[in-house]
Order: structure tokens, then sequence, then C-alpha cells
């Protein structure tokens, strides 16, 4: 090769090389910020000018991202407010309620860490969680709320647009606003929505946590009817939103509760579709069930989703929503008006009497009042049976060998002496909605949560335990409770007086039933044994004192 094609190739080699740093010196790449998308810019977007005038960084940095937590004092709760996921809870104080280590209930533990967070799915079917990356506009490490509305806002710079996520905070209530825009991200979303999630309910909060965790559920409310997941949300594989199954429908609210708490996410306009799962976790050997809900949110424009998160108080939830209360303990649908009735009775006493131990007392009187007709009559029917055993023993013994002549002779008896057989049994059966109505309340009611009454009974929604045992009894548990007790000594003594004397097997089961009864009850609270005690009390003053003998008429004719 001669020296001229040695010189060609060197100068192209140069050339070669040369090139693209001559390119970058006569037109120099435009910055991240100011690349065109699909639709528009950021630079053009109002967001971005939002953000230009808060001095808000609007592109990912460098250096690793660094989470940033704001508190927020309101009257009703204490919030820490996280970057991560452009605003979630990392802590949730409630003001008014302690919990069993005598700290302020916190409905945000480990488990749900991971909550008012959105994902989608991308174009390419992979799941998206937007977590980091996230900046806020808050200078102050703590906000007070405590006249006007407070606005928290975070912003975050992706897929070339700037996204913002607003969280409202009140005074008076403890409802937070959400509102939500990711409509620049729609050319990158598969189908029309993306999702608003709440991931592992609500923590348990009582010392009794297997009682706790008989409350905890997820709900779907569509159609006017709250659907429970216990039974039916599938089992989440992976601790992540896209293991939750679709559940397609107008769905207006979802929710997860514990005993006495509710997390409820309330869209503005009703989402058309929202998903669902379960997992579970282990706490001090108790299996706790953790349910996972998302809304599903129209992409394409502003979204405005309300989440309550306080207790499960009816008049509060009520206020929030008419269709939260369905979700509350109330019974079956036939004795639930009869339920509210009797929570509103309560709190209406509450009123003029601040010791909830003293309104049940009153309470159990005037129960006791309203059914006295009917329990006068039962008794009066047993005793008006007693009377008659004697004759009915003699028809049986003069119609030994005919069955049937012994039902005839002694239906013709009752007939003749005006006696009911059914006048004991009716009262009580009339009775059983209110007695049914009354074991849901005071189960269940929040009100009576760590209301105390007097000496060892200090919370009514616990069992009243004076001390434990070294070992677990089935059914009875390790803690010995008085009022259980005392409840059994009423029974016993209800038994005693009764007009026919159970003998043989009878009182042995009489007696069974009474010890069956110390047994379940040890683990109830004791406000309802408390209750169920005073009216064991109230009504053996009825029958020693108040109820009259059998009509005199019934005597004369038996004695002719």
């Amino acid at each position: 090769m001669d020296k001229r094609s040695l010189l060609a190739f060197f100068l192209i080699a140069l050339v070669l090389i040369i090139t693209p740093y001559y390119y970058q010196i006569i037109s120099p790449p435009l910055p991240e910020k100011e690349l065109p998308t699909e639709n528009n810019t950021i630079e053009d977007s109002p967001l971005e000018r939002e953000a230009e005038k808060k001095n808000i960084p609007t592109l990912k940095p460098k250096a690793p991202y660094k989470e940033k937590f704001i508190s927020i004092v309101t009257p009703l709760y204490t919030a820490k407010i996280s970057t991560r996921f452009g605003g979630s809870l990392a802590s949730y104080e409630l003001n008014n309620y302690i919990a069993g280590d005598s700290t302020f209930v916190n409905l945000i533990n480990k488990n749900n860490q991971k909550n008012l967070y959105i994902g989608y799915t991308s174009i390419e079917g992979e799941p998206v969680v937007l977590e980091e990356g996230w900046y806020t506009d808050a200078d102050a490490s703590a906000i007070e709320v405590f006249d006007e509305p407070q606005p928290l806002s975070f912003y975050l710079s992706y897929g070339g647009f700037l996204i913002k996520k607003t969280l409202v905070f009140s005074h008076k209530t403890y409802v937070i606003e959400i509102n939500t825009d990711l409509s620049g991200l729609s050319s990158i979303m598969s189908g029309n929505t993306y999702s608003l999630g709440w991931d592992g309910g609500v923590p348990p909060t009582e010392t009794n946590i297997k009682d706790d965790i008989t409350y905890f559920n997820g709900y779907v409310y569509q159609a006017g009817d709250a659907y429970g997941l216990k039974k039916v949300a599938p089992k989440i594989k992976q601790p992540q939103n896209e293991s939750l199954e679709v559940v397609r429908g107008k769905t207006d609210w979802i929710a997860l509760r514990s005993k006495y708490f509710v997390s409820v996410l309330i869209p503005k306009t009703s989402s058309e579709l929202c998903w669902a799962g379960h997992n579970e976790t282990e706490v001090n050997s108790h299996i706790i069930p953790l349910y996972s809900v998302a809304l599903g949110l129209d992409k394409n424009m502003e979204s405005s989703v309300s989440l309550y998160l306080g207790p499960l108080e009816y008049e509060t939830v009520k206020k929030v929503n008419s269709g939260i209360p369905s979700i509350m303990n109330f019974g079956w649908s036939i004795i639930r008006p009869i339920s509210r009735g009797v929570l509103w009775l309560l709190k209406t006493i509450h009123l003029w009497v601040p010791n909830y131990g003293v309104v049940l007392i009153i309470f159990s009187v005037l129960v006791k009042l309203a059914v006295f007709p009917l329990t006068k009559k039962s008794h009066q029917s047993s005793k008006e049976m007693q009377s008659l055993q004697p004759e009915i023993a003699a028809l049986k013994e003069k119609h030994k060998n005919n069955p049937q002549k012994v039902q005839q002779a002694t239906m013709n008896l009752y007939k003749e002496r005006g006696v009911n057989p059914l006048g004991g049994c009716l009262p009580i059966l009339i009775q059983m909605p209110l007695l049914f109505s009354l074991f849901q309340v005071f189960r269940s009611t929040i009100e009576l949560r760590g209301a105390p009454f007097i000496w060892w009974v200090r919370d009514l929604s616990a069992p009243d335990v004076i001390f434990s045992l070294p070992f677990s009894i089935p059914l009875y548990g390790s803690g010995v409770a008085v009022l259980p007790l005392l409840m059994g000594i009423t029974m016993f003594l209800q038994q005693k007086m009764m007009p026919t004397q159970a003998s043989g097997q009878q009182k042995f089961m009489s007696y069974f039933m009474t010890g069956f009864f110390i047994l379940l009850f040890n683990g109830f609270p004791s406000g309802l044994n408390l209750y169920y005690t005073l009216f064991n009390v109230l009504t053996i003053l009825q029958q020693k004192y108040l109820t009259p003998p059998p009509n005199k008429s019934s005597k004369k004719i038996r004695k002719k």
C-alpha cells in the first residue's frame, strides 16, 4: 500500500472520530425536561409551571431517593405522612382512643405501610406502582390543622410528565380528601383505569387479639349492599397489588375493618371496577388476616377519593356515607332495627349519665319494665301448669294404654281450666329478637370500649378478669372473671324459684347449663355480663314479690 492510500485511510478515520464531537458543538442536545412527548411536554404543562413557582424538583435526582415525613396534627388524630407512594400514612394515632399499652391507638403498622398507593398496568402488560421519587412543596416538618382544611401536595416526574397527588386534611372529621391526576400518563397505560389501593387491612388494636380478629374483613359496596371478602377474597401469593383479583361492577366504596375501626375509600364518582385479595401473618401465635383492596379510577381525568380512617361509630360513619353502617355487627336483618334502637337508647341515656356502667343498670331496668307483662304472663302460666300436674298424672294413669286418649283428655283439661300450654314459651320467644340484638350491640359497640364502671370493672368492652390461671381451660380460657360467676349464681337462684322443680336428668341438665354459661360468658365483655346479671336479679325480684299467684277461678274449678 502506497503513501497516498495510507494518508487517505488516516484522514477517513480522523473524520469518523471527530464528527460526533463536531455535531455536539454545533447542535447541543435538549435538556431532559424539554424532550418532546407524544401529547405535549412537561415544560408546557400547568403542573410544571406550578412546580417552577414553588421551586419543586421535577427530575429524579442522581443521589439516592430519601423518604421525607410530615406530621399532621388535628384535634382528632396525629398522622405522619410519608413521601413514599406520593403521600402515604406512616402513622395514624387517634387522640380519643387508648390502646392496651396506654398509648394512643395507631391504625398503621408494618403490615399496612403500603397504603394510598397509585398503580397501573403498562402497555407492555407489566404492573407499575409509583413508590419512590415523590417530592412535596411543604417546608414545615409539622402542620397543625385547627381551623381551615390544609392541603398537602406531592409531585413526581415520570414518563416525561409531572404527576400531582394532593391530600386535604380537616380539623373536624376523620375524612382525608385525596385528589390525583394521571391523565398525562394515559398513553403508556393499558386499559382505562389506574388503581388507588390499600394493602394489609387495619391492625389489631385490642388486648384480646383473638376476639378482635374475628371481626376482620374487607368489603365492596355495590348495588346498595356491602359484600364481605372474608370467604370470597382470593389468597394473595405475593404481597403486590398485581396479585389482587378484579371485582367488576359499579362500586360506591371499599372498606377494611377490625372490631372497632375502619378504613373506607369512597370515590366521588362510582368506580367501574376494583380489586380485592387477602394474605396472612402471625402475631403472638395468632394468624392475622390481611385484606387488601384497590379502587379503579379513570386515567383520562382528575379523580377525587375520600378516605375515612377512624372509629366504626354509627352516627359518625353514617354522616360520611349512609351505606357504611351496613358493615356493623347489628345481627340479622330482622333484628337490625332493634339493635339500632338499643344503641340509640344507650347513647341517649349517656348524654345525662356519664358512666356507661350506670347506663347499663338504667337500661336493664327499662328493658325489664318493657317486658314485664310478658314475663309476668310466662310465670303465671308456669304456675298454672304446675297446679294441673296431679290431674294430668291421673289422666295418664287412667288411660295408660291409650296415648291418644291421654292427649285428648289433657287438651280438654287445658280448655276447661283456661290454661294455655304454650303460655310460658310464647313470651320468651317474643323476647328473643331483643335478646339477640342486645347480645350484638354489647359485644361490638365502640361506645363501651375502654368505658369503666366501678372497682375491678375497668373496661366494659372486655372481660372483668381479676387474675389469670397458669393454664388454660377449654372454652373458659385462663382468665377468671367475676361477673360471669355472679350471673351463674342468679341463674341458679332463678331455677330454684321455678314453679315446677326439675328432678333426675332434668335437674342435672339445669345445673349443667348453668355451668356451661359460666364457662361461655367468661370471655364475653363485662358490659354484656353486667346487663344479664342485673336482668336476672330483677327477674328474681319480680318472681318473688311482684307476680301474683294463679287466678282464683282456676283453683275453684279444680276443687269441684
